[in-house]
């Protein structure tokens, strides 16, 4: 990141120039006050949020194995990618897996899914109760709030259901229901963003950031396409040298074309 921020002149003076910014606009311009009642709403949004998590990942016992069939996970084993092993401890589930594996698996399949699972059944049982309004309110008026979607909005833009779908050819057949469901929740995510923003397109209010993504995008679309036909062959034939090697490939592809590698 340093590099990335920092290893171009043109580049680092940006970088500066956007820390400054923050910087003074925080420092020098009038904060707006929290409703009252607005962290209530939040906690209660988070509650939701972690309930529809747990419910998917902790409480489907199918869930893992689909997790480890439809994501390159067992295969990022055998590559020396990560400061630190994988695990945490012993065992083969979610719940050993450090944080950066497991996010990273799920950037590299483009479905994103630990950024925004649980998101859209918060948001969108909040809508149905009315308090939609509340929501648009607070997202204009509470940068806490507002700064939250953003980050999320922005994930989704990144993400690709389509990419996603194909990793399912990878899945056993009985499984591949999850993946119709947790594509399902992605737009169901993305359709109440984009209510709660107002927007008419995700990071619509970014126009850099929103071409930089689709600059990116064709060229990582393939190096998906191919890493799945690795992962059939890795799977299929062992972990052969020349294998790991393309499949070393196509994670670094990804994650440089995706920009956030968990």
């Amino acid at each position: 990141m340093i590099e990335a921020k920092f290893g171009l002149s043109g580049i680092a003076i940006r970088t500066l120039e956007v820390y400054v910014t923050a910087v003074l606009e925080a420092t020098l311009l009038p904060g707006r006050e929290a409703s009252p009642n607005w962290p209530a709403l939040m906690g209660e949004l988070a509650e939701r949020s972690r309930t529809a998590y747990r419910q998917l990942v902790y409480e489907r016992p199918e869930f893992l194995e689909y997790f480890r069939a439809a994501t390159p996970e067992r295969e990022l084993e055998h590559l020396n990618v990560g400061s630190r092993p994988e695990r945490r401890t012993k065992g083969s589930g979610v719940d050993s897996l450090r944080a950066i594996p497991w996010v990273f698996s799920w950037t590299q399949t483009r479905l994103m899914l630990p950024a925004w699972l649980g998101v859209g059944a918060a948001l969108g049982s909040a809508i149905d109760e009315g308090r939609l309004p509340e929501l648009r309110r607070m997202y204009r008026d509470w940068p806490f709030f507002r700064s939250t979607i953003d980050l999320i909005e922005m994930v989704l833009a990144k993400a690709s259901p389509e990419i996603a779908a194909r990793y399912d050819c990878l899945v056993p057949a009985g499984l591949r229901s999850l993946g119709f469901d947790l594509r399902a929740r992605l737009s169901d995510t993305t359709d109440a963003i984009l209510r709660v923003t107002e927007h008419d397109e995700l990071i619509q209010d970014n126009p850099v950031l929103r071409r930089s993504i689709e600059v990116r995008n064709p060229y990582a679309d393939p190096i998906n396409v191919v890493q799945v036909e690795v992962l059939r062959r890795l799977r299929q034939e062992g972990a052969r040298p020349e294998l790991l090697a393309t499949f070393a490939a196509c994670v670094n592809g990804i994650a440089a074309g995706m920009r956030n590698t968990g």
